[in-house]
């Protein structure tokens, strides 16, 4: 199946994991562990895995490629939004070297 990682530097990054897990799960099964410092989302058209690690939240999400842009777009889209003082950019790198999306602030939602 293929898959799109993303790796977005912060310094809080369980804080915004965390966020992420609980927002999402009103939607899609959410898990979020403090302990471990990962989890999961689980949507129809793929999952989303979350990890956090000293000055970085990793992102990986898998699903059919013509799933894979909307699943980078949802993940990367709602952890901008959160990290919004941090100004976060999500730049997704797809299995097989090719570059996926990018989420960052706009002028928009600044």
């Amino acid at each position: 199946m293929p898959r799109s990682t993303a790796r977005v530097a912060t310094d809080r990054p369980g804080r915004y994991a965390k966020q992420l897990a609980a927002h999402m799960g009103r939607k899609v099964p959410a898990e979020w562990s403090e302990e471990t410092g990962r989890g999961t989302l689980a949507f129809k058209a793929g999952q989303a895995e979350l990890t956090a690690e000293e000055g970085a939240l990793l992102l990986a999400v898998e699903g059919a490629a013509e799933d894979l842009a909307q699943l980078e777009d949802v993940v990367g889209r709602h952890l901008v939004r959160f990290g919004t003082r941090d100004e976060l950019v999500v730049a997704w790198q797809r299995d097989g070297g090719e570059a996926g999306t990018v989420q960052r602030l706009t002028g928009e939602e600044a």
